[in-house]
């Protein structure tokens, strides 16, 4: 089917403004995007997978960066700020998948390294991620496809 955001324009209008909404500067811009493609990685996105690992990319993140994000807890290349977003992520993105979708030791890591305002940004881009993922996925929007 055509993309549901080419249905409903003012759907578009609506998820484009909640996405912009989380990133007034608060939180840098790299530690969006990466979680941005660790939920897509996630969800199976393949769409935002290859989208975001590529704004990355042209930002100036080095390969091992984008390419470590399916495994950061392992990896080096992640400062500790960086580490408490993403579990807050995976969290966030995988509520079904606990009795207790976000635990205090995530969201106390997650609080020790981001404000109020912050953590507020972080789950607002975590949310509108998520929604552009099941969109795509719903209507299988590959990577390298045009609306």
């Amino acid at each position: 089917m055509t993309h549901p955001m080419m249905v409903l324009p003012d759907a578009m209008k609506a998820l484009l403004a909640l996405s912009k909404s989380a990133q007034p500067g608060a939180v840098p811009e790299t530690t969006h995007k990466l979680i941005h493609l660790r939920v897509s990685q996630i969800n199976g996105c393949s769409l935002c997978v290859d989208m975001h690992a590529r704004e990355l990319k042209d930002a100036g993140e080095k390969d091992e960066r984008i390419w470590g994000v399916g495994a950061w807890r392992e990896s080096p290349y992640f400062n500790d700020a960086e580490r408490a977003a993403l579990a807050l992520a995976e969290c966030v993105t995988r509520l079904a998948d606990r009795t207790d979708g976000v635990p205090d030791a995530v969201w106390d890591d997650a609080a020790d390294h981001y404000d109020e305002k912050e953590l507020s940004s972080l789950l607002v881009s975590i949310g509108a991620i998520n929604v552009w993922n099941r969109l795509n996925a719903a209507v299988r929007q590959p990577a390298g496809s045009a609306w």
